[in-house]
């Protein structure tokens, strides 16, 4: 286990594919932290769109210029990962109440498993309240525009992948 670091926040998500919101709370927690590392889950019971190799990617291509986000997959149990990292917590995002019951659950069950790390709750900026990745990836496959509501690296991909080929995501 790697040192633990109170100004190191651990982001997870599939960010499958990266939104604006994501962007937001992420910028938003380097005002509280030295360093947010957006983790990238392999496991998940969602069915993603693109391989695990395009969301790091995709990722890594929205914050070319900022040092201080590190992208980077996981798989595993998130304490599991937040602690051989050495964080000091982990950063999650609110869009509705009704997200809040599963968080809640979350950080309980991460707290019992490990009452060093800390989870710190960010309510969406209001303009991304809406948002979410299904969304976005709903409106894409329809030929909908999801411009300014993506990076630009994940509109690209986007784009790519929902082209003439009219490829979908996996079922």
């Amino acid at each position: 286990m790697a040192e633990q670091n109170p100004r190191l926040a651990i982001y997870p998500g599939t960010f499958d594919p990266l939104t604006k919101g994501h962007v937001s709370l992420i910028k938003r927690g380097l005002r509280l932290f030295d360093t947010v590392v957006l983790a990238v889950a392999k496991s998940t019971p969602k069915k993603t769109c693109f391989t695990l190799d395009e969301r790091v990617a995709m990722a890594r291509e929205s914050f070319p210029d900022e040092p201080r986000i590190i992208v980077e997959p996981f798989d595993g149990l998130l304490i599991d990962y937040v602690l051989r990292r050495g964080a000091g917590a982990i950063l999650r995002g609110l869009r509705a109440v009704s997200d809040f019951e599963y968080e809640f659950q979350m950080a309980l069950m991460n707290r019992r498993l490990s009452r060093d790390v800390q989870t710190v709750f960010l309510m969406t900026d209001y303009k991304w309240m809406y948002l979410s990745s299904t969304i976005v990836k709903e409106v894409a496959l329809h030929g909908g525009n999801v411009k300014g509501l993506v990076p630009e690296p994940v509109l690209e991909r986007l784009a790519a992948k929902y082209a003439a080929q009219g490829e979908t995501c996996p079922d």
